[in-house]
């Protein structure tokens, strides 16, 4: 809902309003850095939070911080980054200037790759030696009007028509003056006398955000005056609605998702649009691009009504090689690595990085694991498969294929391929997933080393 401030009270009422979100958002001295552009918005912003510091003291203690992105887009971005720079150090904010390349053919536009290279830009900092806790943008009502507009020609669906969120915890980001109108913003702007600058592309109505502010908005606000802040509150009910569904989700996923997979007999039990909800929560949750509604239900047909021995492999991002596979009535989400043998030596380290960036984790415990003590192993030999492999993982047991061995394991074929081998000199001694070689394994009272592999969705493969 917006927040009516006007005339002299502006300044005052501004100030009360990011200061009671501070104070309902964050804890004791956490560390916050602000999407500082330039413009009036961040401009606003930074001086609200900068006044909100002074102001709440010892109450908060947060830590402002501020990063300005680069995009070259403009022959003017060398100017803006000084003025950024001017701008910060008056007030006493460190600022970190970041230099980003928009692709040309990104397939997205310039728009949305500029955009998608921004969040990049901020959420990457996390690799920062001082990560902030929230990130801090400004947009306001009239940006989540036009984006609930744009969204809705799109023909989004629920998580898309909810816009922007006040406070997106999964990524971090807080947008503290979303409920203020720009107008509002603007009067605040002048009456403390700040100084920004104009980004020229704004007027630019081939972009898609301008000419739906310039030209459709505008219109509607001929007929209907309150239209921005109509659109905003809709996205709001709509992001109280797509919240219940992601409720609905979690419920559904109780049954139907086991470790990172989901079981396609349980999705199949439930309606059409319980499914979808389902296997759109699901793909949210790795971090997966949201697919259009006829490539979710082309997912959902592939995963449910192909042969049950049938190998699919549906493109959720191919751009980034990222694809939904079905095993043993399982879906699983699949990152395709380039091929990378594996050549490596285990010289008592808990943690070993394969080449394709996967993971071997070392762990001592007594009674289990490959006998490390007692036959004095300081070192391994990891190294891919190559084919023919036979492995005897039990006393009681005969020698087999690994090939075999995998496929009663039920590991998913991609996997396979990838697995990591462990060698005792020329011995395969442990096969993740599989066991150990019953002549090598420690008996219940020697110290063993437990090898698990941790692969690109998480999933642990033990060596027992």
């Amino acid at each position: 809902m917006a927040v009516n401030i006007s005339g002299q009270a502006n300044q005052h009422a501004l100030n009360q309003h990011v200061e009671s979100f501070l104070k309902a958002t964050l804890f004791h001295k956490q560390t916050l850095l602000l999407a500082f552009s330039g413009g009036m918005d961040s401009c606003v912003l930074l001086d609200l939070l900068a006044s909100a510091k002074q102001s709440l003291g010892s109450l908060l203690d947060f830590d402002l911080r501020a990063m300005h992105i680069h995009h070259g887009l403009s022959p003017n971005a060398d100017k803006w980054a000084e003025f950024c720079t001017s701008a910060c150090a008056a007030l006493n904010v460190p600022l970190q200037v970041v230099h980003v390349e928009i692709p040309a053919n990104s397939g997205l536009g310039i728009e949305a790759a500029a955009r998608q290279a921004r969040y990049a830009a901020l959420l990457g900092e996390l690799e920062n030696h001082r990560p902030a806790h929230h990130i801090l943008l400004a947009h306001h009502e009239d940006d989540q009007a036009e984006t609930f507009l744009l969204q809705l020609l799109r023909g989004a669906g629920a998580k898309g028509l909810a816009a922007m969120a006040q406070v997106d915890a999964g990524r971090r980001l807080l947008r503290p003056v979303l409920e203020i109108p720009h107008a509002q913003l603007l009067a605040y702007a002048k009456e403390r006398k700040l100084q920004w600058i104009e980004d020229e592309s704004n007027a630019n109505i081939r972009f898609d955000r301008n000419f739906c502010r310039h030209h459709i908005l505008p219109v509607l606000e001929q007929r209907f005056p309150a239209a921005k802040a109509t659109l905003a509150r809709s996205a709001g009910h709509i992001a109280e609605a797509a919240g219940l569904l992601d409720d609905l989700a979690q419920l559904d996923a109780a049954t139907a998702v086991e470790g990172k997979q989901l079981s396609l007999n349980a999705i199949a039990s439930l309606s059409p649009a319980r499914a979808r909800n389902l296997l759109r929560w699901w793909l949210s949750s790795h971090q997966q691009p949201l697919p259009s509604s006829q490539r979710l239900q082309e997912m959902l047909h592939q995963l449910l009504g192909a042969k049950s021995d049938a190998m699919i492999k549906v493109a959720i991002d191919s751009a980034r090689g990222v694809w939904l596979r079905r095993y043993q009535d399982l879906a699983y989400i699949e990152v395709n690595k380039p091929e990378m043998p594996i050549a490596m030596l285990w010289q008592g380290e808990s943690e070993l990085y394969l080449p394709d960036n996967s993971r071997l984790l070392f762990e001592r415990k007594i009674g289990i694991g490959l006998a490390v003590e007692r036959l004095s192993i300081t070192r391994l030999r990891i190294s891919s498969r190559i084919g023919g492999e036979r492995f005897k993982p039990g006393l009681a047991k005969p020698t087999r294929t690994l090939k075999h061995l995998l496929q009663e394991a039920n590991m998913p074929p991609w996997q396979r391929e990838r697995l990591p081998l462990v060698y005792c000199d020329d011995t395969l001694a442990v096969v993740p997933n599989i066991g150990v070689a019953s002549h090598l394994q420690a008996a219940d009272y020697e110290m063993g080393l437990v090898i698990s592999w941790v692969d690109d969705s998480g999933f642990v493969l033990n060596a027992l």
